[in-house]
C-alpha cells in the first residue's frame, strides 16, 4: 500500500511509528529531520540469492558465450563454476574481502540493506570453512546485513570426478558438521543435470536439516531437474531459479509454503530464454520473490533495480508486484520477514529514498540508479 504525504519515525533502529506526516509531527519531537517531500520512501531492498563471496572474473567466458558457446560447454571445457573455484582458493582473506567489500558498497548504492551470502567457491572442507568465516567478517564490518549460506555443493570438484558419491559424503559427514552458526543459517544445493542429482542432494540436505539448518535449492534451472519436488517435500524456504517448472511443481510449492526465488538477471546474463513463469507461479498460490544471482560466471551485477526492470518487461510482474518481491517476499525466502522487507512499526528502520516522486520509475526507468539515500538502521549509510 501507499500512503500519500507519509512520515516514518525511526527509534534505537527500529521503526517507532508510521503514518500521515501531519499527525506525526505532532506526535513525535525529532532528534534528526530528514525532508524527502516529492520522493518514493520504501523499504530496502532484501536480495535473497547472492554468490558475491568469489575473486577473478571470467569475462573471456562472456566473450565466448557472444560468440555462441554454451554454458554447459564452457563448464565442459574446465571453466564455469571451477574457474572461479581455483581464483578463489589461491586469493589471499584480504584481497577476497577487498574485492567483496567493493561490491556490497555497490550493492548498498543501488538500495539492497540485507542480502544472503553463499559460498560454494571453495569446494574442500578447508576452504568451504574459510569461506563462511569470510562471511561473517563481512557481516561484521559492512554496513549491509548479511545472511550465510553453505554451498559446498555446488559442483563435484575435478578431485572427486570420478568419485561424485564420496564428495556428496566429504559434504555431509565432514563440511556441514563442521561449520559455526550463530544465528540463522542455510544450506543449498546446485541440484542439475552435471551438477547433482535429486537423490544426492536430498542426502545433503536431510543432513543439513537434522543439524539445524534452513534449506534452499538452485532447482530446475536448465531442465527440469525434479529440484522443485525436492525442496517442497523436504519444507526448504526456498526453491531458486525454477525455469523449467510446470503445473505440479507449482502446486506443490504453493502447498509447502516455498518462496520462489526467480533470477531474471540470470537468463538475462546468458541471452537465452525462456524466463521464469511468474505469472504462472503468482496465478498457483506460489510466493514469488527476486533476487540478483550476483555471481561471475552468469550475473555479474549489484543492481536490484534492474532486476525489477527485467522481471516486468520479461516476467510480466507489475512494478508493485516486483517491488513486494523484492523486500517483503525475499525477506521470507530468508525467513527474516517479521524483520525487514516492509515499513511496518517494529521492524527494523531499513529505508530507501528515491529520487522520483513515482515508485512505477522503479521498473519505467533502467540504467541509472534511482536510489537518493539508503538509511540503515536509522542511520544514513549512503547518499548519491
Amino acid at each position: 500500500g501507499i500512503i500519500r504525504d507519509g512520515a516514518i519515525a525511526i527509534k534505537d533502529g527500529n521503526i517507532a511509528l508510521v503514518g500521515a506526516s501531519e499527525k506525526l509531527k505532532r506526535d513525535v519531537q525529532a532528534m534528526q529531520e530528514i525532508d524527502a517531500q516529492g520522493q518514493v520512501v520504501m523499504p530496502g531492498f532484501v536480495d535473497p540469492h547472492n554468490h558475491l563471496l568469489f575473486a577473478g572474473s571470467r569475462v573471456d567466458e562472456f566473450e565466448m558465450r557472444v560468440k555462441g558457446a554454451t554454458y554447459q560447454e564452457i563448464q565442459a571445457m574446465g571453466g564455469g563454476i571451477m574457474s572461479t573455484v581455483r581464483a578463489t582458493r589461491s586469493a589471499s582473506d584480504e584481497d577476497l574481502l577487498a574485492q567483496c567489500r567493493k561490491r556490497l558498497d555497490r550493492m548498498l548504492a543501488f538500495g539492497t540493506t540485507t542480502s544472503e551470502v553463499k559460498t560454494g567457491y571453495g569446494l574442500s572442507v578447508e576452504q568451504e570453512l574459510r569461506l563462511w568465516r569470510l562471511i561473517a567478517e563481512l557481516d561484521r564490518t559492512h554496513p549491509l546485513d548479511l545472511i550465510p549460506t553453505f554451498l559446498g555443493a555446488h559442483v563435484v570438484p575435478p578431485e572427486y570426478a570420478e568419485q561424485p558419491a564420496e564428495y556428496v559424503t566429504l559434504v555431509s559427514e565432514e563440511m556441514l558438521p563442521k561449520l559455526p552458526r550463530d544465528g540463522l543459517a542455510f544450506c543449498d544445493v546446485f541440484c542439475e543435470t552435471n551438477a547433482f542429482s535429486v537423490e544426492q542432494s536430498r542426502r545433503i540436505l536431510t543432513k543439513a536439516k537434522q543439524l539445524g539448518f534452513d534449506l534452499k535449492i538452485h532447482a530446475d534451472e536448465f531442465t527440469r531437474s525434479g529440484g522443485a519436488m525436492l525442496a517442497a517435500e523436504l519444507g526448504a524456504i526456498s526453491a531458486d531459479h525454477l525455469i523449467y517448472t510446470e503445473t505440479d511443481d507449482w502446486a506443490a510449492l504453493a502447498q509447502s509454503g516455498t518462496v520462489a526465488v526467480l533470477l531474471p538477471g540470470t537468463i538475462f546474463g546468458l541471452a537465452l530464454t525462456p524466463y521464469a513463469p511468474a505469472r504462472d507461479m503468482i496465478s498457483a498460490g506460489v510466493v514469488v520473490a527476486l533476487g540478483t544471482d550476483l555471481n561471475p560466471g552468469t550475473s555479474w551485477c549489484e543492481s536490484m533495480p534492474l532486476m525489477l526492470a527485467i522481471a516486468c518487461r520479461y516476467m510480466h510482474l507489475s512494478p508493485m508486484e516486483a517491488i513486494s518481491a523484492a523486500t517483503i517476499n525475499a525477506a521470507h525466502a530468508l525467513g527474516i520477514g517479521k524483520q525487514v522487507g516492509s515499513l511496518e512499526v517494529g521492524k527494523r528502520g531499513d529505508l530507501l529514498i528515491l529520487d522520483t516522486a513515482d515508485y512505477r520509475d522503479l521498473a519505467y526507468q533502467f540504467g541509472a540508479n534511482p536510489v537518493a539515500q539508503v538509511i540503515k538502521k536509522g542511520q544514513a549509510v549512503f547518499t548519491a
